[in-house]
């Protein structure tokens, strides 16, 4: 898989509307989940207690965290696409999230994204990503919601 390579505004903007890539998988383990449980805290059985998650879970497994899942979006729009001559990128916000499905310890995800708007503001490039992360062999999306970022474009 080919990233998108973007030096400007402009080709950016050339875009909008359109699928600009898909990551690769990437396997939810459970070592993983543990790691963002003592990150955060979160140490909820669903996520970490794997025997008991076989006997009173409904998914027969432990699941990760809908935050695990979102916060490995920068990971993966890593892979789609490399935005180059700009001195800096800012994460501006979130909208419209939606968990769907909860991912299964071992379950493969991706992400897709579309450029959902871009502007232009004195310079700043804003953009909302489009993003569904996916989980392979399921038709409902994991996680489906706008990401906002500034590209600080070098002048």
């Amino acid at each position: 898989m080919e990233k998108l390579i973007i030096n400007s505004y402009e080709e950016f903007e050339s875009h909008l509307g359109q699928e600009l890539g898909t990551s690769e998988w990437l396997e939810v383990t459970q070592e993983r989940i543990n790691l963002f449980a003592d990150a955060t805290n979160d140490h909820q059985w669903i996520h970490v207690d794997t025997e008991r998650a076989q006997q009173e879970s409904p998914y027969k497994s432990t699941i990760a965290h809908g935050y695990l899942t979102l916060s490995l979006l920068p990971f993966m729009w890593n892979q789609i696409i490399d935005v180059r001559n700009i001195s800096m990128l800012v994460n501006y916000g979130m909208n419209d999230m939606r968990f769907g499905l909860p991912v299964i310890t071992g379950s493969r995800i991706c992400t897709k994204a579309i450029l959902n708007s871009i502007q232009n503001l004195r310079g700043i490039c804003k953009t909302e990503i489009h993003f569904v992360i996916e989980i392979e062999g399921e038709r409902k999306p994991a996680l489906d919601g706008y990401a906002t970022f500034l590209y600080y474009f070098k002048k």
